[in-house]
């Protein structure tokens, strides 16, 4: 719908495909929901205790834009201890995606190129043309894997910045030591930032993350809380880099979410201290089982190492993914569609992230319509 008071930069936005899949499941009885890209375990009660007792001790007004001290102190010795950078700074955001927005603000000039990996997660493209840049995308079917060379020759004088997503969502491919190092070393050849997107950091099954910024003492690490420990609700991220980013990015924050949930922090420095290696544990027998289910019922599937999403291929002669996501809806199986990730629309997105029941009965429809 229109407006004449609209401004021109609102016409290039739409829903989000993802959130008309989750405004059709509460409409349904009985779905079976593999949409939703939030873990389904319970919050550890040591943090939603400690989340309580901020709450009840009254933290409940503006806390420093950047966060409070003990968050900021915890996750600053942390950095240090793993990169050992001496110029590399911490930002507690509200969530992720406000720290992907300052980013964003901070670095991209209008006119400026974003080289994204298409497939690529939803809100790249749209935070791109927000500042008024220009997304540049790579192609990595069938696997999913960088191409180190296509980077190299995407990148122009009017290339700023690279957005990078591992463990990748929509495609839960983590990204190899050989590809993030490649990555780092062009960013630093070239002069341009590069962004590692690395929220699902606590879900990689196979081998401990490689991030581009153990190569490059300049890459700005996107990370949060969301995800690690199943608060998506509670907006509470924290990005690192380079001090004079970072600097930049906590006047932006000042300007517009101000600051990260005051009480909420406190239940993240409790959050630091839980172990989420059972949970992850679990996820990683789901991943094999949904993958190994998949591939038994003939679908193509890329090898997976993370997150908790598998992007299979959509069997030929089934049409396009949202046709066959249409055929899936019928039998009440609520799959996201490709074509929301990417300029192709030939996959399909499953999240695992959901009981063995639902996961069953997910495995069966799908064997169903192929």
């Amino acid at each position: 719908m229109s407006h004449p008071w609209l401004a021109a930069r609102t016409a290039q936005f739409d829903s989000s495909g993802i959130r008309k899949v989750f405004d059709l499941a509460a409409k349904m009885k009985n779905p079976i929901n593999l949409s939703i890209g939030q873990p389904d375990f319970p919050v550890p009660d040591a943090i939603k205790n400690a989340a309580c007792e901020a709450i009840h001790a009254d933290r409940n007004g503006y806390s420093q834009t950047q966060g409070i001290p003990d968050l900021r102190e915890r996750l600053q010795a942390d950095l240090q201890e793993e990169y050992g950078h001496d110029d590399r700074r911490v930002l507690v955001t509200s969530g992720t995606s406000g720290a992907l927005v300052l980013a964003m603000m901070a670095l991209v000039d209008p006119g400026d190129e974003v080289i994204v990996f298409d497939p690529y997660f939803v809100m790249y493209p749209a935070l791109v043309a927000m500042v008024g840049g220009k997304a540049v995308m790579i192609d990595t079917y069938p696997d999913f894997r960088i191409d180190l060379d296509k980077v190299a020759a995407a990148i122009t004088p009017r290339t700023k910045l690279i957005l990078f997503n591992s463990p990748s969502n929509p495609t839960g491919v983590v990204a190899s030591e050989e590809e993030v190092r490649g990555l780092a070393a062009l960013a630093a050849k070239h002069n341009i930032a590069l962004l590692s997107d690395e929220i699902y950091r606590l879900f990689c099954y196979d081998a401990p993350l490689p991030s581009p910024a153990h190569h490059n003492p300049d890459v700005i690490v996107v990370d949060g809380f969301s995800k690690a420990y199943g608060v998506t609700g509670w907006r509470l991220g924290w990005v690192h880099g380079p001090a004079a980013i970072i600097d930049k990015m906590t006047m932006l924050q000042q300007y517009t979410f101000v600051c990260a949930p005051h009480p909420l922090q406190w239940a993240a420095v409790a959050a630091l201290d839980v172990d989420m290696s059972p949970q992850a544990a679990e996820y990683a027998q789901r991943r094999n089982r949904v993958v190994d289910g998949l591939r038994d019922a003939g679908y193509e599937v890329a090898d997976t190492g993370g997150a908790f999403y598998v992007f299979p291929k959509v069997p030929k002669g089934r049409g396009t993914a949202q046709e066959f996501v249409a055929k899936a809806i019928e039998n009440e199986l609520l799959i996201i569609p490709g074509g929301i990730f990417s300029g192709r629309d030939t996959n399909f997105r499953i999240s695992y992230a959901a009981s063995e029941a639902t996961l069953e009965r997910g495995l069966e429809v799908l064997r169903k319509i192929r």
